[in-house]
């Protein structure tokens, strides 16, 4: 990225706060918003924040937890004007793509529920896509392509490289009959050559445009992977 250019960013988080009917909230993931916000932001980007409801996005509470902490949740904790900033995210309806030069989806359960069927986040993606722009996806975010269609109506992740959280952590967070389905396999099952690496550690996969990331901890590194794209 030439420094006198500076290039914008939109950050879509989800509206739902529900974890199906466990009577337990759930929301974004802070580290897979605040990873890549930083990472982002201090490279120059200039970033804009939506929703499907826009206002406050909710946050998942067990990322809030101890074990769930790290230099970018603290920075977030302590960072008073990105509370505010987040308080007041853009509504879907009122983003257009022709205003950024690239889009970034932090997962968190709750997008399974509500970026999965949002007309506006899917329109919103095909327009990146046909506008040959960039697009990053962390940990269940990827569920957002899912029903995104090329211009022949294939699924945009046909025959794409492509990660999000796996099976085998889904399980390990106990949380695979409370879903309404498993990322994995929905990815495989749009056509989309689904890989993965450990539980819980980095895996970043970059398929031209297309940047996906397994799981919170590969969201500062999916991160990086957009700003590369971007510079070229």
């Amino acid at each position: 990225m030439p420094a006198h250019i500076i290039v914008k960013i939109l950050i879509v988080l989800t509206s739902h706060s529900e974890l199906g009917d466990t009577g337990t909230k759930t929301g974004f993931w802070v580290e897979e918003f605040a990873a890549p916000y930083y990472e982002l932001a201090d490279a120059g980007a200039e970033i804009t924040l939506a929703s499907p409801k826009g206002g406050q996005p909710p946050i998942d509470p067990s990322s809030e937890l101890a074990e769930a902490q790290t230099k970018f949740t603290r920075r977030f904790d302590k960072d008073k004007p990105l509370k505010q900033k987040l308080a007041h995210t853009l509504k879907l309806s009122e983003v257009n793509a022709s205003d950024y030069d690239a889009v970034f989806y932090p997962g968190g359960h709750g997008p399974l529920w509500d970026l999965t069927k949002d007309a506006r986040s899917i329109a919103l993606l095909e327009a990146f896509q046909q506008q040959g722009k960039p697009m990053a996806l962390v940990c269940h975010a990827p569920c957002a392509l899912l029903k995104v269609k090329l211009a022949n109506g294939d699924p945009m992740i046909k025959g794409k490289d492509v990660t999000g959280f796996s099976d085998t952590e889904e399980a390990a967070v106990k949380l695979t009959k409370v879903v309404p389905f498993l990322l994995e396999d929905e990815l495989k099952k749009a056509g989309g050559h689904y890989s993965k690496g450990p539980n819980w550690g980095v895996y970043v996969q970059t398929d031209g445009l297309l940047i996906t990331g397994q799981n919170p901890a590969s969201s500062a590194a999916a991160a990086k992977a957009l700003l590369k794209l971007l510079k070229h």
